[in-house]
């Protein structure tokens, strides 16, 4: 489906990617985990074009993407679930899907609202007036809209209360059991466990873990170092 070949991205004069290479095959959700700054954003950021690399390949579908605009990126089928959410505060919840709607995708409006019916209720509440748990539903459902082949959530589970956490975490069960190919950028890296079929961890733009789920909880040291979890 995707995959990034030694991809170096910077900000500015800051080298925040340093050769990373990484894949997503079709139907696989990938986690992709380390700590704050590690590079994680800007890795999904370079997908998207938001952050071109200045060196490297990203292969989709067959077809290096590396340097596309971002509305041409997501016009092949990829839609980014921003961590910041970008919800339009003034606009109401029916109005920032009806942006995304695109007549070709798979879903729809009324099957997207299926599976969010707390989002259903409030589609006439402005973006400002729902919670963060409705803003990340809101967010999820309008990705769908646009018809992704490959999905990339960046925090999906970040700030939100646990009852929603697990509602985010159910809704990806059902997208991985539709074989919707998922790259998921994750600080609950249980949660992001459970849910992916291969985990890569990096540090400071690098990869410095590849493997499943098992084999992970299994590496005691770079759960330590590079997680700060199971000392």
């Amino acid at each position: 489906m995707i995959e990034l070949k030694k991809i170096n991205t910077f900000y500015g004069l800051g080298h925040i990617l340093h050769d990373l290479s990484l894949s997503v095959a079709e139907g696989e959700v990938v986690a992709l985990l380390g700590r704050n700054g590690a590079g994680k954003t800007t890795t999904l950021r370079s997908i998207t074009g938001l952050t071109p690399p200045k060196s490297g390949e990203i292969h989709y579908k067959g077809r290096d993407i590396a340097g596309l605009d971002a509305h041409r990126v997501s016009r092949l089928g990829i839609a980014l679930v921003p961590e910041t959410r970008d919800i339009f505060s003034y606009l109401t919840a029916r109005e920032n899907l009806a942006i995304a709607r695109r007549p070709q995708s798979r879903w729809q409006m009324d099957n997207v609202l299926g599976r969010f019916p707390s989002l259903k209720e409030r589609l006439n509440n402005k973006g400002r007036q729902l919670s963060g748990g409705e803003q990340q539903m809101l967010a999820i459902a309008r990705a769908l809209l646009t018809g992704p082949d490959l999905l990339l959530l960046d925090e999906p589970s970040q700030g939100l209360a646990p009852l929603v956490v697990s509602a985010v975490m159910s809704t990806i069960q059902e997208l991985k059991k539709e074989r919707v190919s998922m790259l998921l950028v994750e600080q609950n890296a249980e949660m992001a466990l459970q849910l992916a079929d291969r985990v890569y961890v990096i540090d400071h733009g690098t990869v410095v873990f590849e493997g499943t789920p098992a084999a992970l909880r299994a590496d005691r040291q770079v759960t330590t170092t590079y997680l700060g979890v199971g000392g």
